[in-house]
């Protein structure tokens, strides 16, 4: 169940990183989803194959990949994790004028991914905006946000109007 404190401070309120030495090694997994929307045109040469720098989308899933794996030197509090599947799928959708991204990180260790996940969605939408905004600097990201979360002490979570933990010792 999740705490109604915020554990990255000690007792004198100063920042600090979350002792996990004592929990359980078990194995984690966070679904994490995000768009960026563009102009159809945009879209239209990323679907086409035909934008100058290159595959724009196959570039994008591997810079998330990257950047999941990067994602303790980026927040400064995170604790480093040995990742053991990265999955990041990139879809079109020409009604919106969107690129859809779904993004699925695991490991097995004593804290969740629900960052690496995060942190993958957003590198990967914002690499599809650093290879398209000569033609389209309108471009908008939203929608990042965690699905899904598994493992660990709390159980697995699903993200809902009102998002509730699905754990054995919440029912």
């Amino acid at each position: 169940m999740p705490s109604n404190t915020l554990n990255h401070f000690n007792a004198a309120g100063e920042a600090h990183m979350v002792d996990v030495g004592d929990k359980a090694i078990t194995q984690r997994t966070a679904v994490c989803e995000g768009y960026i929307e563009m102009q159809a045109s945009t879209l239209a040469l990323i679907m086409a194959g035909n934008h100058k720098k290159g595959d724009v989308l196959g570039i994008a899933r591997v810079a998330g990949i990257m950047a999941s794996k990067r994602t303790a030197d980026l927040i400064p509090l995170c604790h480093p994790l040995p990742l053991t599947h990265v999955d990041i799928q990139l879809t079109t959708d020409t009604e919106h004028n969107r690129v859809y991204c779904l993004t699925t990180v695991k490991t097995n260790g004593q804290t969740g991914v629900e960052m690496e996940g995060l942190t993958a969605t957003q590198i990967a939408l914002l690499t599809i905006y650093d290879m398209c905004k000569a033609v389209d600097r309108g471009m908008v990201i939203g929608g990042v946000q965690l699905l899904e979360k598994m493992g660990g002490k709390s159980g697995h979570w699903r993200h809902s109007e009102q998002a509730k933990f699905i754990g054995e010792d919440n029912a």
